[in-house]
């Protein structure tokens, strides 16, 4: 092999590269508890397609039953749909800003958790209701209502989405990584009281495994925060408090029921939630009731207070669940980060 050609002079430099980019390469390890939470993520995938889908038997529920727990999962995909995409943003963000790499790790890591969750939902919504969400043409008052719904549902979503690419790229891991919180939290509450309130086993299966993924994004979320919420600017901490309401207000939907302040929804909306929401339960999915809903959310907002007040961040009011606080005002849609 002939000898490297070594310039007159010395070799030029590369040009610098402009930021932000995902070059140049670098695997720099800062936060050794965020690698070994990537490699426990690793040793604990599940594929979807592997749960007993044949159980699921359409015949087992009513027509009533069936369009219940379509719908509940068609809610549940408002969000859920959201987080692969959401995510993979959020990774492709990390990339671009040189964020160690078990942050970019992390990140990778819940897009394909949030992917196996959309798949469930993909699933079970396939096998009780052809064409659902959408693409089916209803015949009955109640499938109309159920159709309409889930219209409303995702033009939110849509407005959610619009937001969150506005947000995504201009606010600081701190106050991203407190919205992601918020939504781990939620999800982790939900999944845990559903799978043990369903009566069907595929889904309690599905729900444990979910649930156990969601306590990991959680578990990522707060490792990241401990890095960033020390030496907090009151300016961010107002922000983060704001991003905490706009969390209640979004997860609401899927969490309890949804108040003002985001959702754009008819006058009818509402009661024809609730009766789709009476129908799922009916059938044994593990809906909880409004009360118990409330206590859950009560309960994961506790602990999301008890987290954030340590560090001097004020908690906002939530007048629908009784909590006191700091006032914030109109939820734009900008605003809105959260996903489970």
């Amino acid at each position: 092999m002939s000898d490297v050609v070594v310039p007159e002079g010395g070799f030029w430099p590369a040009p610098e590269i402009p930021q932000p980019n995902i070059y140049p390469m670098e695997w720099r390890v800062e936060t050794e508890k965020l690698a070994a939470i990537y490699e426990k993520s690793k040793r604990m995938v599940w594929n979807p397609a592997d749960l007993p889908w044949d159980t699921l038997d359409p015949r087992e529920f009513t027509a009533e039953q069936r369009l219940g727990i379509m719908y509940w999962f068609s809610v549940l995909a408002n969000f859920d749909a959201s987080g692969p995409a959401v995510f993979a943003r959020a990774t492709i963000q990390a990339f671009e800003k040189h964020e160690e790499d078990p942050v970019r790790k992390c990140f990778f890591s819940i897009t394909r958790d949030e992917m196996n969750h959309e798949e469930c939902c993909q699933r079970a919504i396939a096998r009780l209701w052809p064409g659902g969400p959408l693409d089916w043409q209803p015949s009955t008052d109640l499938e109309r209502a159920a159709h309409n719904n889930i219209g409303w549902l995702y033009h939110n979503g849509g407005r959610y989405w619009n937001g969150y690419n506005t947000a995504v790229g201009k606010y600081s891991l701190a106050v991203l990584f407190t919205s992601f919180m918020m939504g781990e939290m939620a999800a982790s509450t939900l999944f845990r009281g559903m799978a043990s309130g369903t009566e069907h086993p595929l889904f309690s299966d599905m729900f444990h495994k979910i649930g156990r993924d969601e306590s990991r994004h959680l578990q990522i979320c707060m490792t990241i925060l401990e890095n960033e919420w020390p030496g907090l600017t009151d300016d961010v901490r107002g922000l983060i408090t704001r991003q905490l309401r706009a969390g209640f207000v979004f997860l609401s939907m899927i969490l309890w029921e949804p108040p003002e302040g985001f959702w754009e929804l008819p006058p009818y909306f509402l009661h024809n939630h609730r009766v789709l929401m009476d129908h799922a339960r009916e059938g044994g999915l593990g809906v909880l009731s409004y009360e118990e809903q409330a206590g859950n959310w009560r309960l994961a907002m506790a602990r999301v207070r008890a987290i954030v007040e340590r560090w001097g961040i004020e908690f906002p009011a939530i007048p629908e669940l009784d909590i006191d606080g700091v006032d914030v005002d109109v939820i734009d849609p900008e605003d809105i980060i959260p996903v489970f």
